[in-house]
């Protein structure tokens, strides 16, 4: 199990209710929400329900869910200005209906990810566009070892 929590900006991987560890996060800069458009990030219960880049060179760039060819550090200035999706991407799913599953407050729909990011820099504050972005070695570290169906709650404080 995965726990979120936006306050501390911090991902706990747990088992069997132990931490095993702590990651640091960046969650959205704008307020948390499950809406759709809102660019927040959404709150509750989801499930990891695809794993992408299993094999990607660390940093690799994607786009739609598909790698571009390039690293991050191998972008134009210009791409490199936005937040990237990088090196893997785990693809959530929310469980509560009505919270972040169906109409508009629908998270797969969404496309909400954990990720890695361009801009380490930066994780431990809010900086992303709704996605739970990670440092690139980490979410390469926690990448096998989570599997598809493995549960994320998102927690506010």
């Amino acid at each position: 199990m995965l726990l979120a929590c936006v306050a501390s900006q911090e991902i706990l991987h747990l088992h069997h209710g132990k931490s095993l560890k702590s990651y640091p996060i960046s969650s959205s800069k704008l307020a948390p929400s499950c809406k759709e458009g809102s660019l927040g990030t959404p709150w509750g219960l989801h499930e990891v329900c695809e794993k992408i880049g299993e094999d990607s060179k660390p940093g690799t760039v994607f786009e739609g869910r598909v790698p571009i060819g390039l690293t991050a550090t191998e972008c134009t200035p210009e791409q490199r200005s936005r937040n990237l999706i990088t090196s893997r991407i785990l693809r959530l799913d929310g469980l509560e209906l009505g919270v972040n599953r169906g109409g508009e407050v629908d998270t797969y729909k969404r496309y909400v990810y954990i990720h890695g990011t361009n801009h380490e820099e930066k994780i431990g504050t809010p900086a992303s566009s709704g996605c739970l972005q990670m440092v690139n070695s980490d979410i390469i570290e926690i990448f096998p070892i989570i599997p598809v169906g493995t549960h994320l709650f998102i927690s506010l404080n």
